[in-house]
């Protein structure tokens, strides 16, 4: 069995290379007006595969803009056209070399100066929640994610999901059914989240956060690693 130290290595690189691939894509100016949405997904697609060789993602590539950015993960809204006073966000879980990353990040194309500071919040509320997590060690899913919503809310935001995160880890890691609770930063998850898994491997969290102004019709998103790397 890998040993610890390994693991966490891979994931953080798996991490990396998203953070490259993404600032590839701000870079070029994939997420750009009259492209629909599915197209820009293809593109990062495409980029993946020239920059890394990845040729597998593990959950569906998720790109969405205006109204589109309300819905969560597990909605399908209908393709879309991006216009030029857009928000716009993306969520893709590209496989490196076997390893998962899940990673999301939202992009604002005009001026509008609200969806400015949604966007710029979104990392702000992540680091007060990978904080909290880092403070409390036994800390369980259900306050996470109690505490996430308490953090949207101080920021002026609603909370758009039904959890704030899940387990990550080799591909395929444990397959997440929609009643293993216990694998996401959820109400109902009432284990501590430092714990190991039914192969005695430590558990590794993904944190995401979903900011919504609904009376505006526009949201946000962030998503990354959780328990690896120094809080700041």
């Amino acid at each position: 069995m890998e040993i610890e130290s390994e693991r966490a290595a891979r994931l953080l690189d798996a991490e990396a290379k998203a953070v490259e691939l993404f600032a590839e894509v701000e870079r070029r100016g994939l997420i750009a007006a009259g492209q629909r949405e599915q197209a820009v997904s293809d593109h990062i697609r495409d980029l993946a595969n020239e920059l890394f060789g990845v040729d597998r993602f593990w959950h569906k590539r998720i790109v969405r803009s205006g109204p589109n950015t309300l819905q969560p993960y597990r909605e399908n809204p209908p393709d879309r056209v991006i216009e030029a006073d857009d928000i716009a966000f993306c969520d893709f879980g590209p496989i490196f070399a076997g390893w998962e990353a899940d990673f999301g990040r939202t992009f604002v194309l005009g001026d509008d100066p609200v969806k400015h500071r949604l966007r710029d919040d979104l990392p702000i509320v992540f680091e007060a929640g990978r904080r909290f997590f880092h403070e409390q060690p036994d800390v369980t899913g259900e306050q996470l994610f109690a505490h996430v919503r308490t953090l949207a809310e101080q920021a002026g935001w609603e909370y758009g999901g039904p959890h704030a995160g899940h387990l990550v880890g080799e591909f395929p890691h444990e397959r997440i059914a929609g009643d293993q609770v216990e694998h996401y930063i959820a109400p109902g998850s009432t284990q501590p989240m430092r714990r190991t898994d039914r192969t005695g491997r430590r558990c590794h969290w993904i944190l995401e956060i979903h900011l919504v102004d609904r009376a505006r019709g526009f949201g946000g998103f962030h998503e990354q690693l959780l328990d690896l790397g120094p809080p700041r």
